[in-house]
């Protein structure tokens, strides 16, 4: 196994499948599997933009790197800057941010791919998307209901790595393994840690294809972690052929943060895979608009082209994305990019991230923000995962104003209140129109 500093692979995932042991092909779905999977092809690193920050990033910080190197993914991955010496080079650190990054051990560790570093303000720590990424000292504070898996995943573990929450879908943890680490990560506890309590590997992966073989309720498997597209594409086959196998499941979903920070990721090999098993649904990580370049918008042009149908999930972050413009545009660039916005997340309680958490209300705002003033399709759900293990419960304004004999009043976007006629109805019954904040 590659170290570098720190116990986190210095490696993406992707090198060491062929080392698996013979013995756990053991049956005859797995023998299958391996015989149908593609074969690997000449490694070829294909044309990808560059945009003009990320030139004038790669002059000043990596000028002898050609772009036969720069646009492949393991390099990137390889060149990560996860130290405090590697950061100093790049960025013009505060204080709470080198003291922060000195303090960090285990799990979550610092990872930022230099394509991803391009994309920030190398003077001002307030900058989003650095803020997300780079450590600072909020993040050892802990607050009354944090806790280090607060949606009880473990919990729900029918076995290792494989979350079954829901009556008929699965959350498929497949590697532990990101190329970039968000601070406030719901799986902050897992992630990151190669010699940590938590493994997702293709051994552990045997178990999981068992408990879903015998459990015909499940239809539809999120494939998440870490970041699956980090995966090799042997890797990767192998595990969409080892679920296209099993009859009783209909539908795969990939949750990925790759398009926005490792877009070169997307190269022809991962299509060859990707449409190899479609339909694959995509749901991608997006925080903020300045996460949307050239070379991302390459990355979704290159997967909408190969058939999959792409959503959006983006965390509510304090400072970061809480205010309506800011996820308007946001949205409306994704939607340019054929991505849908799906879900958007109040910031779960993980550990440490009290300085990320808007309250509860805000998200709300946000949609009401939204909601009327722009496209349908820009406006998503807005969802709180329940702490504990409740799962996604979705929250919306109150536009019901009350009830007035047969007519349910509702209130619309602009704030005005008009009458529908609802004869059988009992929805609003019991609110006051006159005492509903309008």
């Amino acid at each position: 196994m590659n170290l570098d500093s720190g116990s986190e692979l210095a490696e993406p995932p992707s090198r060491d499948f062929a080392t698996i042991s013979p013995n756990i092909i053991s049956n005859k779905a797995l023998a299958h599997a391996v015989s149908t999977m593609s074969k690997p092809k000449a490694k070829s690193v294909p044309r990808f933009p560059c945009g003009k920050d990320t030139r004038e990033f790669r002059r000043k910080f990596y000028p002898g790197i050609p772009d036969r190197l720069w646009n492949d993914w393991q390099w990137q991955v390889r060149n990560r800057i996860r130290s405090l010496l590697e950061l100093e080079r790049v960025f013009q650190l505060s204080d709470e941010e080198r003291e922060a990054v000195a303090r960090h051990s285990g799990s979550l560790p610092l990872g930022v791919t230099p394509y991803y570093a391009s994309r920030m303000n190398l003077a001002d720590a307030a900058n989003p998307l650095r803020r997300t990424h780079i450590p600072v000292m909020d993040e050892y504070l802990r607050t009354p209901g944090e806790a280090e898996d607060p949606l009880g995943e473990d919990h729900d573990a029918a076995v290792p790595g494989l979350i079954h929450r829901y009556p008929d879908r699965v959350l498929f943890l497949v590697t532990g393994f990101c190329s970039t680490y968000c601070r406030y990560c719901t799986r902050s506890r897992a992630v990151g840690d190669s010699g940590g309590e938590y493994k997702f590997r293709p051994r552990e992966w045997e178990a999981a294809f068992s408990y879903l073989e015998q459990h015909t309720e499940v239809r539809d498997v999120l494939l998440s972690g870490g970041d699956p597209l980090t995966l090799g594409e042997d890797k990767l086959d192998y595990l969409l052929t080892r679920l296209r196998a099993i009859p009783h499941i209909e539908f795969i979903r990939i949750g990925t943060k790759v398009p926005m920070v490792l877009p070169m990721r997307v190269n022809s090999a991962l299509i060859r895979v990707i449409k190899k098993h479609r339909p694959i649904w995509m749901s991608v990580h997006a925080t903020h608009p300045d996460e949307l370049s050239a070379e991302s918008v390459e990355a979704f042009n290159r997967l909408a082209d190969a058939g999959v149908p792409l959503g959006s999930q983006t965390v509510l972050l304090k400072g970061i994305n809480d205010n309506v413009d800011t996820l308007k545009e946001l949205y409306h660039r994704l939607l340019q990019c054929r991505v849908r916005p799906y879900y958007l997340y109040q910031c779960d309680p993980i550990t440490g991230s009290s300085h990320f958490r808007t309250p509860v209300e805000k998200g709300i705002e946000m949609i009401e923000g939204l909601r009327g003033h722009t496209t349908g399709y820009a406006v998503p759900q807005f969802v709180v995962d329940a702490p504990g293990g409740g799962g996604k419960i979705p929250l919306l304004p109150n536009y019901v104003a009350g009830r007035d004999g047969d007519d349910l009043l509702l209130r619309n976007f602009e704030g005005n209140v008009y009458r529908y006629t609802d004869p059988e109805g009992t929805l609003g019954a019991g609110v006051n129109p006159f005492a509903t904040e309008l």
